[in-house]
């Protein structure tokens, strides 16, 4: 990322975590574009139709999509279906219309066990932590398929999260919602993931540990992993956004950079609290 991104001064550069790829391209991604272009997208789940089970669809020809080393955001009002199209992406409904894509890929049939082999991280907003295991023994689940060395992986994620390795023989359960959130996200990074998709990741936190988890994300982003995020703290999370979506009964309703979202007036008086 250069010194011109809007959250270049977060996040911890001393360590050895860079972002080789840079900002992907947003050619004709402004906002109030609907249907963003979607050409360079790693992830993308493109006009994508459904709902779960039998039931009504909730949403409708949604698109939505991430590049490379990007912090991509899905905010919207409540029952918009923000974390739908994240569980639709992930495979976790049945598509009436559309797909999804990964590195260029149709993944639509795959089971969200197989995205997970095929290099998605996961991290649900709930019952995203095993309470009873300690902290080690949740990363070293997140490292189920796995059948190399995983402790530079595991050191990796303690460098991220330095409390998680101080509280590493502690059980999950026993920590702060923001020490959970932290856990789960070094959960899904121990699968080593390709992309990395997060449900409300601040959740239930204060304003101070939200801005942390916000800047491990930034750093998490910066080794060129791909973010894709459901965030109820829009303005917060779009600050931190290359691009952001804003979703209205679950159907894209603006498109654009973080930064052309934040100074749209439209978004702002309607999303945003003026």
């Amino acid at each position: 990322m250069t010194d011109s991104d809007s959250y270049s001064d977060r996040g911890n550069r001393d360590r050895s975590i860079a972002n080789p790829h840079g900002r992907g391209d947003l050619a004709g991604f402004r906002a109030g574009t609907a249907r963003p272009s979607t050409e360079s997208a790693y992830l993308a789940g493109i006009g994508m139709t459904g709902g779960y089970g039998k039931g009504a669809d909730i949403l409708h020809d949604c698109t939505i999509s991430v590049d490379r080393g990007e912090i991509a955001v899905i905010v919207g009002p409540n029952g918009a279906g923000k974390s739908t199209a994240m569980k639709a992406v992930f495979g976790m409904l049945d598509l009436r219309g559309g797909y999804v894509s990964l590195d260029g890929q149709d993944i639509t049939d795959l089971s969200p066990q197989d995205r997970v082999v095929a290099g998605m991280g996961f991290v649900p907003q709930v019952r995203n932590i095993f309470p009873s295991l300690t902290v080690e023994e949740n990363l070293e689940m997140g490292a189920f398929i796995r059948r190399d060395d995983v402790r530079a992986t595991m050191e990796q994620i303690y460098d991220l999260f330095p409390i998680l390795r101080d509280k590493r023989r502690q059980p999950a359960g026993e920590l702060s919602g923001g020490q959970r959130q932290q856990v789960a996200v070094g959960r899904a990074l121990m699968t080593k993931p390709k992309v990395l998709m997060l449900d409300e990741p601040t959740a239930g936190v204060s304003p101070i540990v939200m801005d942390e988890l916000f800047d491990r994300i930034i750093e998490v982003a910066r080794t060129g992993i791909p973010i894709l995020m459901v965030e109820q703290n829009a303005r917060q999370a779009l600050e931190i956004a290359d691009k952001g979506y804003v979703l209205v009964q679950g159907a894209n309703a603006y498109a654009g950079t973080g930064a052309e979202l934040l100074a749209d007036p439209e978004v702002r008086k309607s999303f945003l609290g003026g």
